[in-house]
């Protein structure tokens, strides 16, 4: 569920911001990849890289519905972007 709201709300980023972007991936089936990181201060990391980079992107923190505490960072969304941006920031990760 997490992954699935970091991937709307970066979407809903780049349709605002980054129109054409955001239209050739919905014309071109919406590609999604999911890849891992190992902490909390990882995820943080990667997120801060695309916000760097002016990447469309969203960090998602639980509402305190699960056993997490309220505002844990749980999902980052990137994208849409040209492959090679968002590469250049999670290419090394390994996917889920």
């Amino acid at each position: 569920a997490q992954a699935a709201h970091a991937s709307l709300a970066s979407a809903e980023e780049a349709m605002k911001r980054e129109a054409e972007w955001f239209d050739e991936w919905k014309a071109g089936g919406q590609k999604k990849v999911v890849v891992k990181v190992g902490s909390e201060a990882e995820l943080e990391g990667v997120f801060k890289k695309a916000r760097s980079a002016r990447l469309p992107c969203a960090m998602i923190q639980d509402a305190g519905l699960t056993q997490l505490e309220p505002g844990t960072p749980t999902c980052a969304g990137i994208g849409p972007a040209p492959d090679g941006e968002i590469d250049a920031i999670t290419g090394k990760l390994k996917l889920l």
